[in-house]
């Protein structure tokens, strides 16, 4: 799974390193809206949030990317998924349930929101909706997240889950939390659905390592940091994706 910031370095690229994913044989593909204060997010997606309001882009510029892209990859063997990661606040403006049947409708497979807790379910109706309109609501727990925790978001789950790796934000790094199999192992305890190891995955041995314990890497930051070291090229993203494929 690989993420991009809609509008980073700009939506016409953004539209070109998609298609350069989906040819590379990625499996997910996350979408992420530019936001103001995407508090998940390391020092690299966050300057790509903030270059990408700069830029002028809005929600609806996300929904027509999401939907040409989805056209447009139709035809490619094993077709990507998309997922939109947002941050509550744009939900809540737009309107939930307005947000998720646009989401669909654009053809989306499900949503990120690393800050909508399950606990807040009966007054923001989003795990509501998102069940209305076909979307799977993927959760995200960490290192921190307590068994009885666990318990409660494999309750309510659909998809497959989202583990953040290790404590902090988003950012490549050289080396996986040495702890990471027995978090795993943990989370299986309660979990039955697919799980999606993310934050510091950077090269074809951290997805080796992940595949040992899990289903899905997800690869963020790399991938911007690619963008950003050779500006206007996107031949070292397809060449860095076919080898983690291989």
């Amino acid at each position: 799974m690989t993420h991009i910031v809609a509008g980073y370095p700009s939506l016409q690229a953004s539209e070109e390193i998609v298609l350069i994913m989906a040819q590379s044989g990625v499996d997910f593909i996350e979408v992420q809206i530019p936001f103001s204060d995407p508090v998940a997010d390391g020092p690299v997606i966050m300057a790509a949030n903030e270059a990408a309001l700069r830029n002028g882009v809005t929600v609806k510029n996300c929904f027509e990317l999401i939907e040409r892209l989805s056209r447009k990859t139709g035809g490619i063997l094993e077709r990507p998924r998309f997922l939109i990661m947002s941050y509550f606040n744009i939900l809540h403006s737009y309107g939930v349930e307005k947000f998720c049947k646009k989401a669909k409708e654009v053809g989306c497979y499900g949503m990120i929101v690393p800050d909508m807790p399950i606990d807040e379910e009966e007054q923001e109706k989003y795990m509501e909706n998102c069940e209305k309109y076909g979307l799977n609501p993927i959760q995200v727990i960490s290192p921190l997240t307590t068994e009885t925790r666990l318990k409660k978001i494999a309750g309510v789950a659909k998809g497959f889950v989202y583990c953040v790796s290790r404590f902090g934000t988003t950012g490549a790094t050289t080396t996986l939390n040495p702890k990471l199999k027995s978090y795993l192992g943990k989370v299986k305890k309660y979990i039955k659905l697919p799980l999606a190891v993310g934050f510091g995955v950077s090269s074809k041995e951290h997805v080796q390592a992940i595949h040992k314990e899990a289903d899905i890497a997800v690869i963020g930051s790399k991938i911007i940091n690619l963008i950003n070291n050779s500006p206007g090229d996107f031949r070292p993203i397809e060449s860095f994706l076919r080898t983690l494929r291989q």
